[in-house]
């Protein structure tokens, strides 16, 4: 079946279209209205090609199929903040913002990071805290202030993901002094891949491989994790993470084989507030707390430009 003959004019017509969907992805649009624009440029530059004689029903079903694909794991459904729970994303803060963050965790647990956009793929960061911050008992602060240094190697593009490396001490949960380490071992160094695409309404692939310096316990083994995240409305965002652990599994570990699976959902209160209610250890793999907690997370970001 043909509805005319293909030939150089619809090539044109076919660059057009993608010449104008690549300006569309450079915006920051909801995935909503990316989808709503899409049909409106597909449906206008079949109409051309229809009328003027120019569209077979190949070159049709190869069209129908770019744009699909181009929709799908296209851009729109980025995280707004560079981090899924615990698990950094392939994503820094924009050049002169600045990003603080107040955690609470178990056993009264406080603790506080700032980070700033030096260049458009360079972050730096700073934290400090400690247990027994909020509630009773003698404070208890984590040795020394942890650094986070983040370096984007390659933006994200239609099929191919973000690549981000970085360097992070902090850890997640008490200080252990006894094995000079976090309850969860800090990344140390990391690689860290991410695809965001307007699929189910924004949904974001991340997985990466680290190699912690707390390894006091004699665990040297490199690490290997993992998350998601699923836009819900352009406020509210579910996250999962998946820590593999399998640089804490020897004789001296704190983690038992299971691994770290943490849930959340993220509320953006105000275009530059934003609240967390995590769930962690759901897998309860921790030999030093029994059962899962859940902690608050609250963020303030904001830019100087």
């Amino acid at each position: 079946m043909e509805f005319g003959d293909s030939s150089g004019c619809l090539e044109r017509q076919i660059k057009k279209a993608c010449l104008c969907l690549d300006g569309l992805f450079q915006c920051p649009s909801k995935p909503l209205d990316i989808q709503i624009k899409i049909t409106y440029l597909f449906s206008k530059h079949f109409a051309r090609g229809k009328r003027e004689g120019l569209l077979t029903m190949k070159t049709f079903c190869s069209l129908v199929f770019c744009l699909v694909s181009i929709a799908a794991f296209a851009q729109p459904g980025a995280l707004i903040l560079g981090e899924l729970i615990d698990t950094p994303v392939a994503k820094t803060i924009p050049q002169a913002s600045v990003q603080s963050t107040i955690r609470l965790y178990q056993e009264g647990g406080v603790l506080g990071s700032i980070q700033v956009g030096l260049t458009p793929r360079i972050a730096m960061g700073l934290s400090w805290g400690g247990k027994n911050i909020i509630g009773s008992g003698d404070v208890d602060l984590n040795p020394r202030p942890e650094v986070h240094v983040q370096y984007l190697m390659f933006q994200e593009l239609y099929l191919s993901p973000a690549i981000l490396i970085g360097f992070q001490s902090q850890g997640s949960g008490a200080y252990i002094s006894s094995l000079e380490r976090y309850t969860v071992k800090s990344r140390g160094f990391y690689a860290v891949a991410s695809k965001n695409t307007a699929f189910l309404g924004g949904l974001g692939i991340h997985a990466g491989i680290n190699w912690s310096m707390e390894n006091k316990d004699g665990d040297h083994d490199p690490n290997l994790f993992a998350g998601c995240h699923k836009w819900i409305n352009p406020e509210l965002v579910i996250l999962t993470e998946y820590d593999t652990a399998i640089n804490d599994n020897n004789d001296n570990a704190v983690g038992s084989g299971k691994g770290y699976f943490n849930a959340a959902v993220r509320w953006s209160v105000a275009q530059t507030f934003f609240m967390e209610f995590d769930w962690k250890n759901i897998f309860e793999n921790n030999s030093t707390h029994a059962g899962s907690s859940r902690e608050i997370k609250l963020v303030y970001f904001t830019s100087f430009i």
